[in-house]
């Protein structure tokens, strides 16, 4: 993965500790307002307790990729001048990164479809736009706010379903497990599932040991404590970082090439 589209918490002011909402549940322990720091947020924009976020109860920051939006934000957007250093913009600020973290979104994916061997009749038109894409990033923040991310979103996905078809159709075998959407809690162990198209299924706690994933498509899946021991991902498209640490998996499972195991696993 791109080091630029790849979350550096270093070289950002804590936006999505600060910016984003989350409600007490299995993932959060306590209910939290968007645009109000997490009572965990240090000053040098440093989560306290991130090497122990899973026992601490704060799973869902444990699993979150802002796909290096955070850092953008935070150096190119407002040109290192933090919302501590200046409350004025915090609101502003607070407001750009998720549509910022979107757009960063897209890029991840139109960067992994353009170093795909089998995207090539199409590696002009993703060429140009990731190029557009990543030129709507370098936006004053009064115009990112202004944005429609949901017309340029579709946009993308025109591309990223001919690329979802032209990767797939070199599986020996295309399936789908069902026409369904919810797969929650399938027993799919040991399924060849080569070429599936599970683009925003719903996987959580699904069991997937030792199944054959090769050249699926998982835009969108919800993989949460999906069971991934043993299954080979090798080949897959639009697997996400976030999707791979919120599932369970282990040293047997394999991963695309620039994805890691998650310590939790």
């Amino acid at each position: 993965m791109e080091k630029d589209l790849q979350s550096d918490c270093a070289n950002c002011f804590g936006l999505c500790c600060t910016a984003l909402p989350f409600a007490k549940s299995a993932d959060f322990p306590f209910d939290k307002q968007g645009g109000s720091p997490c009572r965990n947020l240090r000053e040098d924009f440093k989560c306290g307790i991130h090497q122990n976020l899973r026992e601490k109860g704060f799973k869902g920051c444990s699993v979150f990729e802002c796909f290096g939006a955070g850092q953008k934000v935070s150096q190119l957007t407002y040109n290192g001048v933090s919302w501590r250093e200046n409350p004025t913009i915090a609101e502003e600020m607070f407001d750009v990164f998720p549509v910022m973290q979107q757009l960063h979104e897209m890029l991840y994916y139109l960067a992994e479809a353009i170093k795909n061997k089998a995207t090539a009749p199409i590696h002009s038109a993703l060429q140009h736009m990731l190029d557009k894409t990543e030129e709507l990033t370098r936006l004053p923040a009064t115009d990112l706010l202004k944005l429609s991310v949901m017309d340029h979103r579709t946009e993308v996905n025109t591309l990223l379903l001919q690329v979802s078809e032209l990767v797939r159709k070199q599986s020996p075998v295309k399936v789908n497990p069902s026409q369904r959407r919810d797969l929650i809690g399938a027993n799919l162990k040991e399924k060849d599932l080569l070429g599936a198209n599970l683009r925003g299924t719903l996987l959580l706690v699904a069991d997937l040991r030792k199944a054959d994933l090769r050249w699926v498509d998982f835009i969108g899946a919800d993989l949460r404590d999906a069971d991934i021991r043993g299954a080979n991902l090798r080949d897959c498209i639009f697997l996400t970082q976030a999707q791979v640490n919120a599932a369970k998996g282990d040293k047997s499972t394999i991963l695309p090439t620039g994805l890691k195991m998650p310590n939790h696993w």
